[in-house]
C-alpha cells in the first residue's frame, strides 16, 4: 500500500494567480508555514517553509474568489513532482501540492457566506459539509473542498 497525503495550515504568500484553458482553469499560489523553537540556551527562532500549492477547476475558481495574500488556510493535497529543462537547457525541479480540500481560517470578512459551507470540485455545486463546522466564535471554517464523497477517511 502506498499513500501521498500532505496537509498544511499556514498563510498565504501572494494573491492567487489564475490561469484558464480551454476546458480548465488552474491556481497558484505561496503558502508559508512557520515553526517557532528555542534552542538551549538561546533566542526563540522563527523557521518559515514555502509551499506551492495548485487548485484546478472549481477549487481553483473558489480560490480566485476567497483566498488572498495573508489569508490563513489549511491545505489538504497530495506532492506533484515535475521536471522541465529552462532556457539554458537545464533541468529543473519543481515540488507542488495539488490540493483536494481547502479550507478558510481566521476571520471572515463581512462580504463572505456563512462559516463551514462545503464546495465540491467534480461538479461544481454546492454541498453541504460532511461535518458540522465547530462555533469557534469570530473565526471561519469555510471548506473549499473537492472531496470525493466516496473518499471518508478517518484523519
Amino acid at each position: 500500500m502506498s499513500f501521498n497525503k500532505v496537509i498544511l495550515v499556514g498563510n498565504v504568500g501572494k494573491d492567487p494567480e489564475i490561469r484558464r484553458f480551454e476546458n480548465n482553469i488552474k491556481a497558484s499560489f505561496s503558502l508559508a508555514t512557520s515553526e517557532t523553537y528555542t534552542p538551549k540556551g538561546g533566542d526563540k527562532v522563527t523557521q518559515t517553509e514555502w509551499h506551492n500549492i495548485v487548485a484546478w477547476r472549481r477549487l481553483a475558481e473558489l480560490s480566485e474568489n476567497y483566498i488572498k495574500k495573508g489569508s490563513q488556510i489549511l491545505i489538504e493535497g497530495k506532492l506533484r513532482y515535475r521536471s522541465y529543462d529552462d532556457r539554458d537547457g537545464n533541468k529543473k525541479y519543481i515540488v507542488e501540492v495539488e490540493a483536494d480540500v481547502i479550507q478558510l481560517l481566521g476571520r471572515k470578512p463581512d462580504s463572505q457566506s456563512q462559516p463551514g459551507q462545503g464546495y465540491q470540485n467534480s461538479s461544481g455545486s454546492y454541498a453541504p459539509p460532511s461535518q458540522p463546522a465547530p462555533n469557534t466564535g469570530d473565526s471561519a471554517n469555510e471548506d473549499l473542498s473537492a472531496r470525493d464523497s466516496a473518499d471518508d477517511l478517518p484523519f
